[in-house]
């Protein structure tokens, strides 16, 4: 019972204490990662000494990292996988043996360690933390665009290289007790063959299990079955002294392209996000301060070496595969850091007599304060990333005989632009979201950098010859300031334009609009059509009913145009209160 209110108690503190220091940080803009370190470490034995054993946690939370690369292989399936492969096995390959290089020189040369010594530390940190740059990319929304795959490549490659770095950890050993293992080439034939087996069981096993579960209609089963596969791809990983992770992110690639795929990353996603944050405050509490009281001028600048190095060769990386120089130096900065596995490798050379306990220590505290660094690093450099205009190396739209030029290439104006071209219609797309042209991009798609509200750019555009403007601005609607200068600059081009709601619409009644559509509305009529049929109402009554709220809603919209008064037309309101009050329909 004494061990049980223990373990509640350590749970509530290390729950409280990371709640508070992570609200904290993303208060002042510096991330969830760090909050989460910071009160790791004030509650650690180091500081307060208020929680328990962070060591037996470790197990546990690093959960957390095998959940979420789970996560990331769902949204990846084989074929995008498959394009990826000349970044995975060329980027991340150069960055992994030019930084682990690198770093085992500096550290021979300016440390009194060995040379085994040296690659058996500089080595591992040429890995950065999983745990801490996928989720930063997720939160930023950049996961999925040209800058963020650069960055999961190498972080994928990272994983794989677990294992010739274990073994080359062990051929460097200078303990004879040691049990080195299986041979090199060995462990890669266990790796190929766990892959495969993983891949035969999600096609074989898994899909046909959650095709089962998502008849009988369990949801709980859902949680279960997917838990299940991750910790069983895991364990099989592990017991070949693999990556757990490589493992969990392979058996979500096997269910990538599968209907279940946004259930089950739903389901797994409140696991992840928990046992993630427990992992960092584990890492927190196991920074031994003292070693860094000890030895304050060597932390601090190792880890300063640490962070420089990486970032310069992994910029330099990025430059080479075609990056700009903001994007190569982000790149360098978010990987800068070292990496969880970094502890695993620093415990095998410990255990294989290449290093002392009190070095393992040391450096674990370096990883752990360069891990902190990044938040700060980013938030920092920002404005220096950006500085460079993007126009300047965008190509701009040009006039090319287009009928009609569709500003705003978001979700909005890739249905519209998609329509006019099945219909033979040429068109211009202007758009100023580089990511997204980049993407486009690799879809076959020519979108045009510029900012289509500005009237010297249409022109360039070929404004002055288009029979069409179409204004599908994701956010911000075109202002009516705006669209009567482009009446007055291109009299010849009907003008249609994309607002979100009625007041909106309201907002541009005196506009010169050839055409303006409401996003919320046309998208709500379909469901109460769609609601209506399935509750069985006739396809006429269905009509009647949207033909009597489009009436009803034009008059309202005419008279709150006219008054330029959102309440205008109160009376018109279609409710059920109405209806009663009037004893019949509100259209008739």
């Amino acid at each position: 019972m004494e061990h049980s209110a223990s373990f509640l108690m350590d749970g509530v503190l290390l729950l409280g204490f990371g709640l508070g220091f992570v609200l904290l940080f993303r208060k002042l803009g510096l991330g969830a990662t760090l909050g989460y370190l910071v009160a790791g470490a004030v509650v650690g034995p180091h500081v307060l000494n208020l929680a328990g054993d962070a060591e037996a946690m470790i197990p546990v939370a690093e959960l957390g990292i095998t959940l979420l690369l789970f996560i990331v292989g769902l949204e990846l399936s084989p074929s995008r996988l498959w394009a990826m492969k000349s970044e995975i096995f060329g980027l991340g390959l150069l960055q992994v043996v030019l930084c682990g290089l690198a770093l085992s020189a500096l550290l021979y040369f300016a440390t009194p360690f060995t040379i085994g010594a040296a690659l058996a530390i500089g080595l591992p940190l040429a890995l950065s933390s999983t745990a801490q740059v996928l989720p930063m990319l997720q939160s930023a929304g950049r996961l999925h665009t040209p800058f963020g795959e650069r960055a999961f490549s190498i972080l994928l490659f990272q994983d794989l290289s677990i294992i010739p770095l274990l073994t080359i950890v062990a051929a460097l050993s200078r303990n004879p007790a040691q049990d080195t293992g299986p041979p090199g080439w060995q462990m890669v034939i266990q790796t190929l063959l766990a892959v495969a087996g993983l891949v035969l069981a999600g096609r074989f096993l898994v899909r046909p299990l959650f095709r089962l579960i998502s008849r009988l209609g369990e949801r709980e089963m859902f949680i279960v079955a997917a838990l299940a596969v991750v910790v069983a791809a895991a364990a099989l990983m592990e017991a070949l002294g693999l990556s757990t992770a490589l493992g969990a992110f392979i058996a979500g690639v096997m269910l990538a392209d599968t209907p279940f795929r946004h259930e089950i990353e739903a389901d797994v996603e409140p696991f992840r996000s928990i046992l993630l944050g427990l992992f960092f405050l584990a890492v927190g509490m196991m920074l031994d301060l003292s070693v860094i009281a000890a030895n304050p001028l060597f932390v601090v600048g190792t880890a300063l070496a640490l962070i420089a190095t990486k970032t310069v060769v992994i910029g330099a990386l990025g430059l080479a595969f075609g990056m700009r120089w903001q994007g190569a130096l982000a790149l360098g900065l978010l990987l800068s850091q070292g990496g969880e596995f970094g502890f695993v490798l620093f415990t095998r050379a410990q255990q294989g007599l290449l290093i002392e306990p009190e070095a393992a220590s040391l450096f674990g505290a370096i990883v752990t304060l360069s891990m902190a660094t990044t938040p700060f690093l980013m938030m920092l450099t920002k404005r220096i990333r950006r500085e460079v205009p993007v126009a300047e190396v965008r190509d701009g739209p040009r006039r090319d005989g287009a009928s009609a030029l569709v500003v705003g290439y978001g979700r909005f104006g890739q249905t519209v632009a998609q329509m006019l071209i099945l219909s033979d219609i040429p068109v211009t797309l202007i758009d100023t979201d580089t990511e997204m042209i980049d993407v486009a991009g690799t879809f076959g798609a020519k979108v045009y950098f510029g900012d289509g509200t500005r009237i010297d750019l249409l022109r360039q555009a070929g404004a002055g010859e288009a029979s069409m403007i179409l204004f599908c601005l994701d956010g911000d609607n075109p202002t009516a300031d705006l669209l009567q200068s482009v009446r007055e600059h291109f009299p010849q081009a009907k003008i249609y334009a994309r607002v979100f709601d009625r007041r909106s619409l309201i907002d541009l009644r005196d506009a010169p609009l050839d055409y303006a559509i409401r996003e919320v509305m046309e998208s709500a009529v379909q469901m109460a059509r769609a609601a209506l049929e399935e509750l069985g109402d006739s396809l006429q009554d269905v009509d009647k009913a949207e033909a009597a709220y489009r009436a009803n809603d034009s008059e309202r919209l005419d008279l709150q145009k006219g008054e330029g008064n959102y309440r205008a037309g109160i009376d018109r309101m279609i409710t059920q209160e109405a209806r009663a009050a009037r004893g019949k329909p509100v259209e008739e």
